[in-house]
């Protein structure tokens, strides 16, 4: 499938063929029901790209598979560098999580994730402004290491303090932080999360989650798609599929993206689809894919 612009997706998960060399650890103990009853692994995950038109991939560490247990992320990279970018899952409050953040890096992986609250498990122990959390943000902050956050949208005060901190932490929050978009347009049951415009590091990932939910209200995902392009900006937006944790396949995650942002320019269009991407992991771009 061709599409008018490249297209970098940057929310897949990949789970390895062989679960004696890459053991499940999931995080709470409980393994995420997609990762069971539809896992892809890499060579899957080429396939589902060619096939959808998407020219490379962010994979990010199946944390309610593996934990922080990241070598089938890594080797995945190693194996196909010119297809995909890979994000990292770190325990935020571990003693030796600076070391930890740094190995991972040292082994060709482009971002770390922190991950507090999801569909299969969440631990609200791990708050973002832990001050034991303090050396690993300034250490993301000072290597530029784009951070991917995965939390609810009752974690956004948590956020927006570490954001205050740390101001020139380049931050992409998944999904949007789930906010509630039942009520439409101007979206004021979301507005904890607007607010968070003002910090010039923060990326927002415009998922499968945010087009369904947003399907609910009034305006669908395209006035949910031009509400968010109208607060933080294009360049400030990327696309990731979720793929394959929302069913259906990534041809179809792919054209509901399409379909939401429709009405907006080419140009918006281009950075929602590859440019942020490309912007934040800076090995996509080092590469001919």
């Amino acid at each position: 499938m061709k599409h008018p612009w490249p297209v970098v997706d940057t929310h897949c998960h990949v789970i390895a063929p062989d679960p004696t060399r890459y053991p499940l650890d999931p995080m709470g103990g409980k393994q995420s029901a997609w990762s069971a009853e539809r896992p892809v692994d890499a060579a899957g995950m080429l396939t589902a790209m060619a096939d959808a038109g998407v020219t490379q991939a962010v994979l990010v560490q199946a944390s309610t598979c593996y934990g922080h247990d990241n070598r089938y992320v890594a080797d995945s990279v190693k194996a196909h560098p010119q297809h995909f970018a890979g994000v990292y899952s770190a325990d935020l409050l571990a003693p030796k999580a600076v070391e930890t953040i740094g190995n991972w890096r040292t082994q060709g992986m482009a971002g770390v994730r922190f991950f507090v609250a999801g569909h299969s498990t969440a631990d609200r122990s791990i708050r973002l402004d832990d001050p034991k959390a303090s050396a690993v943000w300034a250490f993301a902050s000072e290597a530029g290491i784009p951070v991917c956050i995965q939390i609810r949208a009752d974690g956004l005060p948590q956020l927006e303090t570490v954001l205050s901190a740390y101001p020139d932490l380049v931050v992409l929050l998944d999904h949007f932080a789930r906010p509630a978009l039942h009520d439409g347009p101007p979206y004021r049951e979301a507005d904890a999360m607007w607010a968070l415009s003002r910090f010039p590091g923060l990326n927002m990932k415009l998922t499968t989650h945010n087009l369904l939910e947003s399907a609910e209200g009034p305006g669908g995902p395209q006035a949910f798609c031009r509400a968010a392009v109208d607060v933080f900006g294009a360049s400030r937006i990327a696309w990731g599929s979720n793929f394959p944790a929302s069913a259906g396949g990534l041809t179809h995650q792919l054209q509901l993206a399409v379909k939401a942002t429709a009405d907006l320019s080419a140009e918006e269009q281009a950075w929602i689809f590859a440019g942020t991407a490309r912007r934040l992991y800076p090995e996509l771009s080092a590469v001919s894919a």
